[in-house]
């Protein structure tokens, strides 16, 4: 890649470049993400996001967050799993949100998905079983993959347990943005910030 690896903010924090340029993507970045997310509601929120962002930047769907979450019912599996076709069509005139019909379809379905994992431990403990036992240590946007042996495992997984939009790319999002692998750069001021890899922040 043509593009310098870490870009120095104004505060003299080293970030990637996507990190970098807008101040909501330096505040998720900064705060939020490669941080463990442990409970169920945030998990499904997430899964759920990262389906709605394929095809689109994530920039985009941060921006969209607030009005999601009031779409969605602030993702509780138990109250999106109830919804309706009359939801659909509600959630369909909703220009605050992603207005595609699949991946409307699919947070319902993952809502209903996740309900059902309760019965097998639940789905932080079923996703966070995917964790690998190294992380990457990238140097470069190049060191660093779009999926991964275990994005796929967990992605066929989660699809046997009816999940949709929920693919290998997706899932290795996924896995970067809760910290079930740390993809921070090394020399990132968030290199092993998790506490998920405290050995990984080195450089």
């Amino acid at each position: 890649m043509g593009e310098t690896a870490l870009v120095t903010g104004e505060d003299g924090l080293l970030r990637p470049s996507w990190a970098s340029a807008d101040a909501l993507m330096r505040e998720y970045y900064d705060t939020e993400w490669g941080m463990p997310v442990l409970d169920e509601q945030g998990l499904y929120e997430r899964i759920c996001l990262e389906g709605f962002q394929a095809g689109l930047s994530w920039a985009t769907i941060l921006r969209k967050r607030p009005a999601f979450r009031d779409a969605f019912a602030d993702f509780d599996p138990d109250a999106v799993a109830t919804f309706t076709d009359q939801d659909v069509e509600r959630l369909m005139r909703d220009t605050g949100i992603v207005r595609n019909r699949a991946k409307i379809a699919a947070a319902i379905t993952n809502a209903r998905a996740t309900i059902a994992l309760r019965e097998e431990g639940g789905l932080v403990d079923f996703v966070w079983g995917f964790k690998p036992e190294r992380t990457p240590e990238p140097r470069s946007f190049a060191d660093i993959p779009s999926t991964s042996p275990e994005s796929v495992a967990l992605s066929k997984a989660l699809r046997k347990k009816g999940f949709s939009f929920v693919g290998p790319t997706t899932m290795h999002a996924l896995m970067e943005a809760i910290g079930i692998i740390d993809t921070h750069l090394v020399g990132s001021h968030r290199r092993g910030s998790s506490g998920i890899w405290p050995l990984a922040a080195g450089g």
